[in-house]
């Protein structure tokens, strides 16, 4: 309790002084227990990156387990292709409509949501016994992920500490990386040991499924008039503010381009391996997959000190390289193609970080979740659409030429992406300029007028109170005049 005395014209501020009761303290003896702002803030953030881990590890699941699938129900290639279209169609209409939906109802609505279609989508591929399952598997997941992307990462970016080490932009990529790498793992290690290889990956998914849900009730807060806010909401496209749009098309470019360098890799290595000895086992496609997601993870990491154009300027070259290696060697040779993987996976974590980053850096407050879900539909048309160009191509050219054509063309958009790069970080747009600082003048009247100085970014505004900083009042007519300009004054400088 505070003693607070207003006297006439002013206020007395006096100590604080608390009033403790005597006698022994309150026992709680309800369940909820009322915890500190923080670490309520970190258990809910823990939580929203483990909800995108285990989502995302749902979606990449069937990775390795599609030549199992196409050997047990003999569909052909199309199909196959259909099968990877199927999840690039579905979430960017998904991503589109809840992305803004959870600006306006909350994160938790949504997150609950995307539990429900992944549980569907795991329990599709459970009893799982012609491919119209396998399809109706991929809808679901694809609608899991895109209902939980932009809400989850509004989730982290609210709920996450200014001064913990990892920014809340940072860990959402890094939680979405993390999910695609133990996707593929996961169920290939599953499938090559565990008994029932195509029923034990989704049966685990639908345990942290569950334990997830719990989560959620137990650590992230419910939304605030939810019924109101329902009531008002329609569907509609995430709204990319002007002074945004070059920023954002230049992000979405390089992160489009990240996740396609990697998508050519995924449809490739476990090709390409299947032609070697023993290659043909789920846990080797699976883990060289996951290596390659695990050099993103630690290049996000070896870059999240640098800014967010540097990161992305390092990993387009570091993508570019590794395609031009692909296309040199015709994609026939495995330890050169796993070699430009490698360098593919580490180019990836920091083009894809460092456009995240930069979007989020100039989102406006409240805005998060709906331009964050326009952002990733582009990361995810960019991870689906190698895999399609791959099985229409090799209708009718060979495995191998359809992925160097792929590759150099991929290179030459790379550079592209990389020189529009460097060009918007050297010419900063409008938007970032540093609004103009007006020095009021002491006197009002006719006199010295205020002088309008632009400072950059890294000078601060505040000046000291010896500082004045005027011109004659005869050389600009609104001085001479008595007009004033700029702030009221609010003390001698």
């Amino acid at each position: 309790m505070t003693d607070q005395r207003v006297s006439s014209g002013r206020s007395a501020y006096t100590e604080p002084t608390l009033i403790c009761p005597t006698g022994p303290r309150p026992r709680w003896r309800g369940r909820t227990v009322q915890r500190p702002e923080g670490r309520a803030d970190r258990r809910t953030v823990r939580t929203g990156g483990l909800l995108v881990v285990v989502l995302t590890a749902g979606a990449y699941l069937p990775s390795p387990l599609y030549p199992d699938y196409q050997h047990l129900f003999r569909y052909d290639d199309l199909t196959m292709t259909l099968l990877f279209a199927t999840f690039a169609l579905v979430s960017g209409p998904a991503l589109l409509l809840c992305g803004p939906a959870a600006d306006l109802l909350g994160s938790r609505p949504l997150l609950r949501l995307s539990v429900l279609l992944a549980a569907a989508g795991s329990a599709c591929f459970v009893l799982a016994d012609s491919p119209a399952w396998l399809f109706a598997g991929r809808v679901g997941q694809a609608l899991a992920l895109g209902a939980a992307t932009g809400a989850a990462q509004a989730l982290i970016n609210r709920h996450r500490s200014a001064s913990a080490r990892v920014g809340g932009p940072l860990f959402a990529s890094l939680v979405f990386a993390a999910g695609t790498a133990a996707g593929p793992a996961g169920s290939g290690v599953l499938a090559q040991y565990a008994p029932a290889p195509l029923v034990t990956p989704y049966l685990l998914h639908l345990a942290l499924l569950v334990w997830v849900w719990w989560r959620l009730h137990r650590t992230v807060p419910g939304p605030v008039a939810a019924r109101p806010a329902l009531r008002r909401w329609r569907p509609a496209r995430p709204h990319i503010p002007a002074a945004l749009r070059p920023l954002f098309a230049v992000a979405g470019l390089s992160g489009f381009l990240a996740w396609a360098v990697v998508g050519v890799y995924l449809a490739l290595v476990p090709a390409l391996l299947a032609k070697t000895p023993h290659g043909d086992s789920p846990a080797l496609s699976g883990g060289v997959l996951g290596t390659v997601l695990v050099c993103s993870l630690l290049s996000q990491l070896g870059g999240a000190r640098r800014a967010a154009h540097t990161a992305q300027r390092l990993g387009l070259g570091a993508l570019v390289a590794s395609l031009l290696l692909l296309a040199a060697t015709g994609a026939a040779s495995l330890p050169a193609t796993l070699g430009s993987a490698l360098l593919a996976g580490a180019g990836h974590g920091l083009a894809f970080s460092g456009a995240a980053r930069a979007v989020d850096a100039h989102t406006p407050p409240g805005h998060h979740a709906g331009i964050g879900s326009a952002l990733y539909l582009l990361f995810y048309l960019g991870s689906g659409t190698p895999a399609v160009a791959v099985g229409v191509m090799t209708a009718w050219t060979p495995l191998t030429t359809a992925v160097t054509r792929l590759s150099w063309a991929g290179a030459a958009l790379g550079l592209i992406a990389l020189l529009t790069t460097c060009t918007l970080t050297t010419r900063p747009s409008p938007a970032q300029q540093p609004p103009p600082v007006v020095i009021p003048s002491t006197v009002a009247g006719p006199g010295p007028e205020p002088v309008h100085i632009s400072l950059p970014p890294s000078v601060s505004p505040s000046l000291p109170a010896s500082v004045s900083a005027t011109r004659p009042a005869s050389s600009a007519a609104p001085g001479a005049t008595g007009e004033r300009t700029g702030a009221e004054p609010t003390g001698a400088i």
